[in-house]
């Protein structure tokens, strides 16, 4: 690995991000259809996976950073993260099959079997996650060229929230017709293929070109409280808690909201009247909301350059929350209006996904510019556990609000259950956007501090090579 600036290719940016399409199609189900899965097909309360999705994380909270030390400590003649994407990759995909499979069991054998195969595909995701996160630090050690890379990073994770989207309900109907549990098994068996594909393309077409400090030691104490006085890093992580909380409450949210509030329609295109069942018009409304989220992404490296990372950070943020909360005051006939929020939050929410890891390695620099040493799967570890957190606690936030306003899966739905989805659909995600908004007021690196970073730890770098001893040879 080198340590110098060089031109990162489009093959190598668009290698990279296919490892985030591939997580993707993972990532975005459980957002958009896990708790669906769990209550409506799989057949356990509301209640019970709502505890699950945060009782597991108990367990990422040691393996999460325990992965990000194993990985800055990994030393091959592949680099230290890429081949975490060779040897994981397939068992990546084997989990995550089983954990759409509903076995023939009892209700609390069916809550273990969840339990186990949803703890194992969390494990797998930290092991492939962390070191694909931390190798965008060490593709370039230029800020401004991560954000890019970042962005095509987060166009073809859209791209995989797209396929999602766009195939899991067909598959499951083609697969399984009248029998949605196996219909779910084989849409996520064809995922699954397709993901583990990605992430040998990854590994196959990246580089790993910034290492850390010549002769640094790795005490993982020392790591941990590096970590802790990162005020940047603390403040990022925060905010991704509650970024993450909104987006998975709300995504979360949508199919009990179409399939219950909005339910089938009958609409007025162009003179004549079309009917569209809740499931055509949920995929849409998601479809429409990543189109948008792609073009939004893909204008973010102008939108940063132009009023900065941090500032693009929480005043999109800040719009896609209003545009939520919004919803909470249509009715089910407002179909127009609850596209045109969506289009407007959607969009929103390229720009913050892309500066929140572009960001993440932002800090990892402010860290070696601070004491000297670098940690960048840690920081990206750490940063993970704060994005499952949020996934945890919107989910289970969604789950515990459907169970204490009532609802009862696949039967109409009684008027106080029927305010608790909108609800989980509106006003309580927004709350958590808000929150997280207010924290990022108050983020220290913007892009002139970055450029002096990046400049001083340059030039340390040239100077810990030159100080390098001549060898015979060389």
């Amino acid at each position: 690995m080198q340590n110098e600036s060089q031109k990162i290719s489009i093959k190598e940016k668009i290698g990279y991000g296919l490892g985030d399409t591939a997580s993707n199609l993972f990532f975005q189900t459980f957002i958009f259809f896990l708790l669906y899965f769990y209550t409506d097909v799989f057949g356990i309360t509301a209640a019970a996976a709502g505890t699950m999705f945060l009782v597991t994380r108990i367990w990422d909270a040691v393996n999460d950073p325990m992965m990000g030390a194993i990985a800055d400590r990994t030393n091959t003649r592949w680099g230290k993260f890429r081949p975490y994407l060779l040897w994981f990759a397939v068992p990546f995909g084997v989990v995550g099959v089983l954990m759409f499979t509903t076995p023939n069991l009892s209700p609390s054998g069916k809550l273990l079997y969840a339990y186990v195969t949803y703890t194992l595909m969390m494990m797998l995701y930290t092991v492939i996650n962390v070191p694909y996160s931390a190798l965008m630090g060490v593709i370039t050690p230029n800020a401004m060229d991560r954000t890019v890379v970042s962005s095509f990073r987060f166009v073809l994770a859209f791209v995989g929230m797209f396929i999602v989207q766009y195939s899991v309900v067909r598959l499951v109907g083609i697969f399984g017709g009248a029998n949605e549990q196996v219909g779910w098994q084989w849409a996520m068996a064809v995922l699954s293929a397709l993901a583990v594909v990605l992430f040998l393309i990854t590994f196959a077409t990246t580089k790993e070109r910034v290492q850390p400090p010549k002769g640094q030691k790795n005490p993982i104490k020392q790591d941990l409280a590096d970590l802790l006085a990162n005020k940047p890093w603390l403040l990022i992580g925060g905010a991704t808690i509650f970024q993450l909380t909104f987006l998975v409450m709300r995504g979360t949210s949508i199919m009990y909201y179409f399939e219950y509030y909005v339910q089938d329609q009958q609409i007025m295109l162009f003179g004549k009247t079309h009917s569209y069942s809740f499931l055509v018009l949920a995929s849409t409304f998601m479809l429409a909301g990543t189109i948008v989220t792609i073009i939004g992404a893909i204008l973010t490296k102008r939108l940063s350059k132009a009023l900065g990372k941090s500032q693009s950070y929480y005043g999109f943020l800040a719009l896609s929350a209003i545009s939520i909360a919004l919803f909470y005051f249509l009715g089910p006939k407002d179909i127009i209006l609850m596209f045109v929020l969506q289009l407007v939050a959607s969009f929103s929410v390229g720009p913050v996904s892309v500066l929140q890891w572009a960001m993440y390695t932002d800090t990892a620099d402010y860290s070696e510019w601070k004491t000297g040493r670098r940690a960048t799967a840690l920081i990206m570890a750490a940063s993970l556990f704060a994005l499952k957190l949020g996934v945890a606690l919107g989910g289970a936030g969604t789950a515990w609000v459907l169970a204490a306003y009532g609802y009862q899966p696949n039967l109409p739905q009684a008027t106080e259950a029927l305010r608790g989805i909108r609800l989980a659909m509106s006003v309580y995600p927004a709350i958590f956007a808000i929150i997280g908004v207010v924290l990022m007021l108050f983020y220290p690196l913007t892009n002139r501090r970055m450029v002096e970073i990046e400049a001083e730890l340059t030039e340390r770098r040239k100077q810990s090579e030159s100080d390098l001893p001549v060898t015979e040879g060389a």
